[in-house]
């Protein structure tokens, strides 16, 4: 018996709903056979620093290989500037012990309170791209209010975020070198929004790894040819310049990822490659 044409369209939208699904359920399943460490109350610390030194590590060899290779020295934002061993060490204990004395007591209290409930189907692609999209541009306007705000006052800055602006050429490992104050606002940020969008765990580990990676980027101090605001079309997307500059001027690009807010605002800088 031949379909109806509106049958004929559900089974069509099932099936690409299915197909949608199974790009990820093969990772899901993945993720989902490692439950006793995904459900540990030390995996979201473990998780998160190790994401963050993997995403910083190409950085540092680059930092160390540009000095040497005038081919890459191009590519550096501020090519008079480059990071010392004696400069990347404190930032690499500051982190170590932010995470194990601030961020695992408040993992640790997160997974007491609410334990993480794996499901057997993975999240549909279309969703996770929408979801983290989402996330991503919540996560840039809440920064950028809290950043401005802790630039316009003066005791705000003096008390909480002047020690990320120790340093005036950033490098990857500068990413997290801040406040116990800034790490927490951050994190909370970042941890909230997936909660209230009720994402998929899947999608929030993505979300979380995606965060971290262009964090990492924004302060690389590098402008390579397959940074993520040469992929973004029209400007929309700041990248390591827009944030560079931040931290050269002080004064403007304040969000720290997309450009609209700040040319909203009046506060945006246009980056100038070298």
């Amino acid at each position: 018996m031949n379909r109806s044409l509106p049958d004929r369209a559900l089974l069509s939208y099932v099936m690409d709903g299915q197909r949608d699904r199974l790009c990820l359920q093969s990772l899901w399943d993945f993720v989902t056979a490692k439950e006793p460490l995904i459900k540990s109350p030390f995996f979201p610390v473990l998780f998160s620093f190790s994401a963050y030194m993997a995403f910083c590590l190409p950085y540092i060899a680059l930092d160390f290989l540009s000095t040497r290779l005038p081919n890459l020295r191009k590519y550096k934002i501020q090519p008079q500037n480059y990071p010392t061993l004696g400069m990347m060490v404190p930032c690499i204990i500051q982190s170590a012990y932010h995470h194990v004395v601030l961020i695992f007591p408040v993992t640790f209290l997160h997974w007491y309170w609410r334990p993480m409930n794996l499901p057997v189907i993975a999240p549909e692609l279309s969703d996770v791209l929408l979801e983290v999209g989402v996330c991503l541009l919540l996560f840039d306007f809440e920064y950028f209010l809290w950043h401005l705000l802790h630039h316009k006052v003066p005791w705000l800055y003096k008390t909480f975020h002047k020690v990320h602006h120790k340093h005036v050429s950033t490098f990857a490992l500068t990413t997290q070198y801040s406040s116990v104050w800034e790490l927490l606002s951050l994190g909370f940020f970042a941890a909230i929004n997936p909660l209230l969008l009720e994402c998929h765990p899947l999608t929030e580990m993505i979300f979380f790894l995606v965060n971290i990676w262009l964090s990492v980027e924004d302060h690389s101090g590098y402008d390579l040819p397959w940074s993520t605001h040469r992929l973004v079309p029209f400007g929309l997307y700041g990248g390591a310049p827009h944030h560079d500059l931040h931290h050269l001027k002080f004064k403007s690009n304040y969000a720290p990822y997309f450009t609209h807010w700040d040319k909203l605002f009046g506060t945006f800088t246009e980056s100038h490659s070298n």
